[in-house]
């Protein structure tokens, strides 16, 4: 066996150039897997840190789609008050509203989005506050007319982040009303873009739902987040939270919960369909290279059937030729295979800091690489080999 694998070497590197083109198709498959799968297993552990951020202890309530829901059945902001009074293991909940409307300063007239809510939003949401404060018991209550923006957004209309304490006109395109900035928030995942591109964003603004209330027509809750004090509660919360509802409208089954926990495993698993797909799409190419290492391994046999006949003259039986070109097939296979599992991971982690992501490059997936590159040199060797195997020694001296 040491003597088949130090002719095998020597064969590979008599031919260096003849023997890297066809490794590329493999180098390309197993890079091209290698740098999808850490970069979709970093983008998954990302997105999910994320939802964790947001806690596994939050649900959500609306009301059902797939059921008439009157006007007796939308959700109130007495609702609300009355799950934060009624239900004791909840430890905040808050109505969310959402209007599209316009945000002016000085001659800049923006779209924006607004979020209609309360106090207790920035306690549920992932809401990151850079200047200022968020809303307030008071703001609520008296429905001030005050506002948060967006970072980007606060730069857009004022030339820079910190714009607490200026003033801005926010409404529909047929009124306007007058509004003080009291806080600016982080601009989120949205605007990674940057540049020319960020222009074209709206404005996110949250305000007292109260104050949606006096300047825009029909503002609806759409639904309302609720946090409780630990995951454990989770199921209890949201039953009592759904009869409650059901008590105070007189109604059965128009609403439904939503947690974070269930998304989160459904977004898990819909990542994991996504980088599968792409990574064997990636893998086609190992396909591609599979078959050079076929050709490589004909032309190979056809250049040294004289070699072939003179080993099996003195002695060489079928097997130890097909021994020996499985050999040389499956350490092309192996050296692309370490290339492209090195070029992968370089490559994983360039892209990563471009598009913010830290790629998870797991020992599981290069042994993965490994095992799919020496399972294509040895299907596709197979065939030379025998081929080679076979060959009448007495023809195969002969051959010139």
């Amino acid at each position: 066996m040491r003597e088949l694998i130090k002719v095998a070497i020597k064969s590979i590197f008599s031919n260096k150039l003849r023997t890297f083109l066809t490794m590329l198709g493999i180098i390309i498959g197993i890079a091209s897997v290698i740098t999808i799968v850490s970069l979709g297993e970093g983008g998954k552990t990302a997105i999910l840190g994320e939802f964790e951020k947001i806690g596994v202890n939050i649900f959500s309530v609306r009301p059902r789609t797939d059921v008439e829901i009157t006007e007796s059945d939308r959700l109130t902001v007495k609702d609300v008050e009355m799950i934060r009074k009624r239900v004791s293991s909840v430890k905040y909940a808050a109505p969310v509203a959402q209007k599209f409307g316009l945000v002016k300063s000085g001659k800049r007239t923006k779209k924006a989005i607004f979020i209609a809510t309360d106090f207790d939003y920035g306690n549920v949401s992932n809401l990151k506050i850079i200047y200022g404060r968020f809303l307030n018991e008071r703001d609520i209550l008296l429905g001030r007319n005050v506002v948060l923006i967006d970072r980007e957004s606060a730069k857009e209309l004022f030339g820079y982040e910190d714009c607490v304490g200026q003033t801005i006109k926010v409404g529909s395109s047929t009124s306007f009303d007058t509004a003080k900035i009291i806080g600016v928030i982080d601009s989120g995942s949205y605007r990674v873009l940057g540049g020319a591109a960020a222009d074209q964003f709206p404005v996110i603004a949250a305000m007292p739902i109260t104050y949606a209330q006096k300047i825009f027509d029909d503002v609806t809750i759409s639904q309302i987040y609720v946090m409780t004090y630990n995951s454990d509660q989770l199921d209890e919360a949201t039953s009592q939270v759904v009869r409650l509802l059901e008590l105070r409208h007189h109604n059965k089954d128009k609403y439904k919960t939503e947690n974070f926990v269930n998304f989160m495993e459904q977004f898990e698993r819909i990542l994991g369909i996504f980088t599968t797909v792409m990574s064997a799409i990636a893998a086609i190419s190992l396909v591609v290279g599979g078959i050079g290492v076929m050709n490589i391994m004909l032309v190979a046999v056809t250049e040294r059937t004289r070699e072939i006949g003179i080993r099996k003259a003195i002695g060489a039986t079928q097997r130890d030729i097909l021994v020996q070109f499985l050999i040389e097939a499956l350490l092309i296979s192996l050296i692309g295979g370490s290339i492209g599992t090195l070029l992968g991971y370089l490559l994983a982690n360039l892209v990563g800091p471009f598009i913010q992501i830290t790629p998870v490059v797991s020992l599981k997936t290069i042994l993965i690489a490994f095992a799919f590159s020496s399972a294509v040199g040895i299907f596709f060797g197979i065939y030379p080999a025998k081929r080679a195997a076979q060959l009448d020694p007495i023809v195969a001296l002969r051959y010139e």
